[in-house]
């Protein structure tokens, strides 16, 4: 892939309980719906943004910053789709879809 198709940003939870496994699992489903690379990382630790567990072993409770880095052909949607799970995880932690 090109430099170019890369994109990433920077995000902060939000909400008491962070982001726990229900919503962990809302953004692994929302990242299985673009082709592109994508990963989540916490000062400086990179996992699969496909992989509940991965995303939960980054622990990450209220305030937390997190980066999105998508890598393909639809990365800017999958990064502002995830971020925003990111930063509203009483929206992700709705019933499952």
């Amino acid at each position: 892939m090109n430099r170019k198709d890369c994109v990433e940003r920077t995000f902060t939870v939000q909400g008491e309980l962070g982001l726990h496994a229900r919503p962990a699992g809302r953004l692994v489903a929302a990242a299985g719906r673009f082709q592109c690379e994508i990963e989540v990382g916490r000062a400086g630790e990179w996992v699969s943004g496909r992989s509940v567990l991965s995303i939960l072993s980054l622990a990450a409770g209220p305030g937390t910053v997190l980066s999105v880095r998508a890598t393909g052909v639809d990365a800017e949607a999958a990064v502002e789709t995830l971020g925003a799970l990111i930063e509203n995880p009483e929206e992700a932690s709705g019933p499952p879809a």
